[in-house]
């Protein structure tokens, strides 16, 4: 039985922030991280937020990013009433 790969939660506006002061277009960007637009353009509209090690690492480098960088800030969990 397989175990499910872990995931990464980003913060789609985080990376379009960064990939913006660098100067890049979306296509540069996916382009150095080895992914693709659309796939991109669904992490920055906040779309899809999970993303797996090999891919999250690539946007990381790509971004000059360090591991934490791009990370969602963790939910609180409040009690329901």
């Amino acid at each position: 039985m397989r175990q499910p790969q872990p995931t990464f939660e980003v913060d789609g506006a985080v990376i379009r922030h960064r990939r913006m002061r660098m100067g890049l277009e979306m296509s540069e960007l996916a382009d150095r991280a080895g992914i693709s637009r659309r796939y991109l353009s669904h992490l920055e509209n906040g779309t899809r937020t999970q993303m797996r090690p090999r891919r999250y690492t690539a946007l990381c480098k790509a971004l000059d990013a360090e591991t934490p960088d791009l990370l969602a800030p963790p939910r609180s969990h409040t009690p329901k009433e």
